[in-house]
């Protein structure tokens, strides 16, 4: 009975191997867009840049403000002038002229802090329906469906963040992350320089970098 049941598992271990084989030649095969989600590696900590609990105030002219601080952010000396200059940024992004999207983008974030994803993207939708060019719903949103491992919609919102931001340090990175997950080693690489070459002070960004480079480009004879 017990050799019987090793057989078994021993089988059952070669069907999963070979499940992966055909789904990594799969996503290599197809376009990031249409790519299906895959799970979440075991041990694997899905995250992303995201605002600081705590923001400064948006005054002035939001345009101007954000190209001094994009220049100071790649000038800064150190790692806690970096995060000062970077949460100045993240603070113009979730500025919103509309209460009602204010309100509506808290509550999204309540719902976040309790794991009811549901409501919040429905939350989400509504603040997108009424502001579409409100980047940081945009970007939540696209987090959340990270989160669930919905690649193809957290791409679509990705894409909406960088055609109103190109800088977007944040939507850079999680868009190296998920050609990371799904196999796609040489975009994620590229996303990721464009992300340091706006902040160079992102965490684990750098290691991510060094790590497919390696892998991509080979290493230093």
């Amino acid at each position: 009975m017990a050799l019987r049941s090793t057989t078994t598992a021993n089988w059952t271990r070669v069907l999963r191997l070979a499940i992966g084989i055909v789904v990594l030649a799969a996503i290599a095969a197809t376009p990031a867009a249409a790519q299906a989600p895959q799970p979440t590696p075991p041990g694997a900590q899905k995250k992303l840049p995201q605002a600081p609990a705590k923001l400064p105030r948006v005054i002035g002219d939001k345009a101007k403000n954000l190209d001094f601080l994009f220049g100071a952010l790649k000038a800064a000396p150190d790692q806690e002038s970096a995060k000062a200059v970077e949460a100045r940024i993240w603070a113009v992004w979730t500025a919103t002229p509309s209460d009602t999207a204010a309100l509506l983008m808290a509550r999204a974030k309540l719902a976040m802090d309790s794991k009811d994803t549901a409501v919040a993207l429905k939350l989400l939708d509504a603040v997108i329906k009424l502001r579409p060019d409100y980047i940081e719903a945009w970007n939540r949103r696209a987090t959340i469906h990270y989160l669930k491992n919905d690649y193809r919609r957290s791409m679509e919102d990705i894409r909406q963040v960088l055609i109103r931001e190109p800088r977007h340090f944040g939507a850079l990175a999680g868009l190296g992350m998920i050609m990371q997950e799904t196999g796609d080693e040489k975009h994620a690489l590229d996303a990721f320089r464009k992300a340091l070459a706006i902040n160079p002070h992102l965490e684990r960004v750098p290691d991510l970098v060094k790590s497919l480079t390696e892998k991509v480009e080979g290493r230093d004879i």
